[in-house]
């Protein structure tokens, strides 16, 4: 199962999130996943490795089909991080 929590609301109980999750969160902007955290303190299970598996798969597929690469997105946070901090 994966919680969904919008952006502000991840950054501002981030802490909890970090320490207490035990499961995948989406985070959300404007009702749009936007990005995934998965805890790593416990170990997963083959299912979960197979559901974070093809939901890569999904992901890379979507980025290919509307030819997005890993550069660009990048490029796209670093200027979308600097606005923000301004």
């Amino acid at each position: 199962m994966t919680l969904k929590v919008g952006i502000r609301e991840f950054r501002d109980k981030l802490a909890s999130y970090l320490l207490e999750s035990e499961e995948p969160v989406a985070i959300t902007r404007h009702g749009d996943i936007v990005g995934y955290y998965v805890p790593a303190r416990r170990k997963r299970s083959e299912t979960e490795r197979a559901t974070l598996k093809v939901a890569a798969t999904h992901l890379q597929q979507a980025l290919a089909a509307e030819g997005i690469s890993a550069e660009e997105i990048l490029k796209d946070f670093k200027r979308w991080h600097r606005g923000q901090r301004k």
